[in-house]
């Protein structure tokens, strides 16, 4: 019923397929968005199947593929058909990902054994728009003390993404590569490319971006999309070290813009980079999205 051979490449082509089915089966994690899979395919090679009117997302990393679980109406057939073929997939030990919550429950109902175990690294911080456009009470008092160093200490004006400051913000992007020595950095090499070409497809994707100019200079930049009827996406979030307090004003201002269209913000995973979770912590989120991977057992059972 599902094989390698259902899967074809995602490219920019398919992103009206992408968002007819979205608009039908909203979602709540990052990885699953057109954007990501465009975006990153230098580094992840995203390929789909159309299955019985579900969706179905495989993922190559490193030679290794993980599939993700279907989205559409629920079908255990299928599901059942999935995870024959994720367990029957290469060597990798978890190759079925991102299963939500929900889904994870019915995957239980199929079989009590399979082993699912939570995926922290991928679990992703939500937070109320309100809470990071008015940074309220106690708990933001530090982060609002260093917004307002930041808007004491640096000229600076608000201005929304559009071709016309593209260029400037490629030149940005290099200065900002140059600052966090990007060549050394495994993960940072890779994002550079994915915001490179974010930019330089900016009107074939479902993006919007707020920049900062400090001293008539882009500074910091954010790029971010609707995920859903109540959530926006940050996707890219990016300010020179040299400004004191711009990831703080960038956070600020990209969600005083979001606030009267969602009412939560999801900013992405910390990939259990120790540094990144504290601070997102900081910010005191409102829920994460969870999700979970099939482990594969030395003998697992037979799916029929």
């Amino acid at each position: 019923m599902l094989c390698q051979e259902d899967f074809k490449p995602v490219t920019l082509a398919d992103r009206a397929f992408f968002e007819s089915h979205y608009a039908l089966y909203p979602q709540t994690h990052s990885d699953n968005t057109f954007t990501n899979m465009v975006c990153w395919s230098h580094f992840t090679q995203y390929r789909y199947a159309y299955v019985n009117g579900n969706l179905i997302l495989a993922c190559t990393t490193a030679g290794v593929t993980r599939l993700h679980p279907p989205i559409g109406p629920y079908n255990p057939v299928l599901m059942r058909a999935l995870i024959r073929l994720a367990l029957d997939m290469g060597d990798d030990n978890k190759p079925l990902i991102l299963i939500d919550p929900g889904t994870a429950q019915r995957i239980k109902e199929i079989d009590p054994d399979l082993m699912l175990v939570p995926e922290l690294n991928r679990f992703e911080y939500v937070y109320r728009a309100l809470d990071l456009a008015e940074l309220p009470g106690k708990k933001y008092l530090k982060i609002r003390s260093q917004i307002n160093k930041f808007r004491k200490n640096y000229l600076y004006t608000i201005e929304t993404i559009t071709p016309s400051n593209r260029e400037e913000i490629m030149e940005f992007l290099v200065k900002w590569c140059e600052s966090k020595r990007c060549e050394d950095d495994f993960i940072l090499s890779h994002e550079i490319e994915a915001i490179f070409y974010a930019i330089e497809h900016f009107i074939e994707l479902p993006l919007q971006g707020l920049l900062i100019r400090v001293n008539s200079q882009v500074g910091a930049i954010s790029l971010f999309e609707r995920l859903n009827a109540n959530t926006a996406l940050i996707h890219f979030e990016k300010g020179l070290p040299e400004y004191k307090g711009i990831y703080k004003a960038i956070n600020a201002e990209t969600a005083a813009v979001l606030v009267s269209e969602v009412e939560y913000i999801n900013r992405e995973s910390d990939l259990g980079i120790s540094g990144l979770r504290k601070a997102k912590l900081r910010y005191h989120p409102h829920h994460m999205v969870e999700v979970c991977s099939l482990k594969r057992r030395a003998c697992f059972p037979f799916i029929t």
